[in-house]
C-alpha cells in the first residue's frame, strides 16, 4: 500500500515540476517580449526628441533669415 502511495505522490510531484518548468519558460518569454517593447518605446521617444530638435533648429534658421531680410529691406529703404 505504501508503494502505491509513494508512486502516486511521485507522479503528482513530477506533474507539479513539469508545470513549474513550463511556467518558468513562459515567464522568460514574457520578460524577453517586455524588454523588446521597452526598447521600442525608448527608440520612439528618442526619434520624437530628434524630430523636435530638428523643428527647433529649423525655427532658428527661419528667424535668422527673417532678420537678414529685415536688414536688407531697411538698407534698401523698402520698409515703411
Amino acid at each position: 500500500m505504501t508503494n502505491v502511495t509513494d508512486n502516486l505522490v511521485l507522479e503528482h510531484l513530477k506533474k507539479i515540476q513539469a508545470e513549474q518548468t513550463a511556467s518558468r519558460e513562459r515567464d522568460a518569454d514574457m520578460l524577453s517580449r517586455l524588454a523588446h517593447i521597452e526598447t521600442s518605446i525608448a527608440r520612439l521617444a528618442r526619434d520624437g526628441a530628434d524630430n523636435f530638435a530638428e523643428v527647433i533648429a529649423d525655427r532658428h534658421a527661419i528667424d535668422k533669415l527673417k532678420e537678414r531680410l529685415d536688414r536688407i529691406e531697411r538698407r534698401l529703404e523698402l520698409q515703411p
